[in-house]
């Protein structure tokens, strides 16, 4: 798929989660290459449209490790995927620059930061020298309190921007993500999509992470592994309330809930 061709608005895409890191919080990492991209070419024939290879947890308390862990793990991955899926995007989901660039090198094109460029003042850098798509994420995590979600992420998402056209990078790659779980509460979490058609003021694709996050089930009891019914259940809220891409693991049945979602929001 060539997402500079890509009729957005036709139809939601698919971001297939592939994590290959062994403290992933959904506990599907992979430590082994081969096996990994043998996982991402079964989500490319569940559907995805993208896949998002990341290897550092971001779950809360994780434990950071070295730029050069985390591209012994990804680019191997990245490289093997694309060759046994020429045709589908590989995201990486990185926050350092080191790793980005590697990842590019392997076949990446783009770079899933979640911390929407204001961190490692040099990742908007070799995002632009690749000309790579960008989803710029917003972070909550330590920010004082919001007063209104939406206005947070609103003002973050116009720093991000100001940040990647500073640096080159075209703004009709910029994707923007609110990034629900990182910062916010349950009930800040849900007005956030209640509210998610405000963000398309921007005039960006708008990418919604929520898979077998807390707001899935937890409120309920349900454990991660009990969660597919509620990310069903997010999934199609967010696009009905306007989401362009949906991040997901659980590809083939997610895959259905777009579909049918689609057939009625897109119609």
């Amino acid at each position: 798929m060539d997402l500079d061709q890509f009729p957005w608005g036709s139809r939601t895409l698919i971001v297939g989660i592939l994590n290959v890191t062994p403290d992933s919080f959904s506990g599907d990492g992979l430590a082994d290459a081969s096996a990994a991209a043998v996982r991402g070419k079964r989500l490319v024939d569940e559907g995805a449209d993208i896949i998002d290879i990341g290897g550092e947890s971001t779950r809360p308390g994780f434990q950071p490790i070295s730029a050069a862990e985390e591209i012994t793990r990804v680019a191997p991955v990245i490289e093997r995927l694309a060759r046994a899926a020429p045709q589908t995007p590989i995201s990486v989901d990185t926050s350092k620059a080191e790793v980005a660039a590697a990842a590019f090198d392997a076949g990446a094109s783009i770079l899933n930061d979640v911390n929407g460029l204001r961190g490692d003042a040099k990742l908007a850098e070799a995002a632009a020298r690749s000309n790579a798509w960008v989803i710029a994420m917003h972070n909550q995590r330590g920010a004082p309190p919001a007063q209104d979600p939406i206005d947070d992420v609103l003002i973050g998402f116009r720093y991000s921007a100001v940040i990647a056209k500073q640096y080159g990078i075209n703004d009709g790659r910029l994707i923007l993500d609110p990034g629900f779980g990182f910062g916010w509460s349950m009930a800040e979490n849900a007005e956030i999509l209640r509210r998610l058609a405000e963000l398309r003021s921007l005039g960006r694709p708008i990418l919604v992470g929520m898979s077998r996050k807390r707001m899935t089930g937890e409120q309920f009891g349900w454990r991660v592994e009990q969660r597919l019914e509620g990310s069903a259940a997010v999934t199609a809220l967010a696009i009905a309330n306007g989401a362009d891409l949906v991040r997901v693991h659980d590809v083939a049945e997610m895959s259905r809930v777009v579909q049918m979602a689609d057939d009625i929001v897109r119609r």
